[in-house]
């Protein structure tokens, strides 16, 4: 499979149709770190602006969604072949490598927002999103933000971001699963490194202009 990653979407949905449009002939599908952009209660951000010529997008929960909306979701394909992968959701590749979702972070300008209306508290990773996880090999992970580990790095960019309990949280998750890969966004610069024997890659978005997405690396 041709899968491409990107990192926060923020309602950019042109920009991303104009990346699926450009690279259709070869793509299959494409995966989103967090801040996609859900907000079906605002008539100007809707995920049926999406034109995706029916690849699948799939996306994990960033801080900046609509989280009530997601919570009363009826299903988790929100428009067509997009697709919302909860927290610990997981999804196998044709090469078999398996991915687990773990959206969630915390919003540095939630002062500045409405609760209920543009904040919301699930934002955050908590124990329960923990809890019933998948007793199986994971080969990559999907989240928005990053664990502790890569905290001192990823700060350097981004200093108004402090660690909060969500970079706890997927610590626990690295040392459960130790994956191969590691894809998140939230941090709004590209950056690469490797964790242990996990190598992971911070990507940008799209309003940065540049490394908001890459080729998922094939298999060894």
């Amino acid at each position: 499979m041709n899968v491409i990653i990107t990192g926060d979407i923020h309602n950019e949905f042109g920009r991303l149709n104009d990346l699926i449009n450009r690279k259709k002939k070869y793509l299959d599908l494409v995966i989103c770190c967090g801040d996609f952009g859900y907000w079906p209660n605002h008539p100007f951000e809707q995920l049926s602006n999406i034109r995706n010529h029916g690849i699948p997008v799939l996306w994990c929960d960033g801080n900046h969604e609509d989280h009530w909306a997601l919570r009363e979701r009826d299903t988790d394909e929100l428009a067509p072949n997009v697709f919302y992968m909860p927290r610990g959701s997981t999804y196998t590749l044709e090469d078999g490598r398996t991915i687990m979702f773990m959206g969630g972070a915390d919003s540095i300008d939630k002062d500045l927002r409405i609760y209920g209306r543009n904040w919301f508290p699930e934002e955050i990773i908590t124990q329960k999103d923990l809890m019933y996880l998948p007793d199986m090999k994971i080969d990559i992970f999907i989240t928005h933000t990053c664990p502790e580990e890569l905290y001192p790095i990823m700060v350097k960019f981004y200093i108004g971001k402090e660690i909060e309990p969500s970079n706890y949280a997927l610590s626990e998750l690295w040392k459960i699963y130790k994956p191969d890969l590691w894809f998140f966004g939230h941090w709004h610069y590209f950056s690469h490194g490797s964790l242990e024997n996990t190598k992971w890659y911070a990507l940008s978005h799209p309003g940065e202009g540049t490394r908001w997405w890459m080729w998922l690396p094939k298999p060894n």
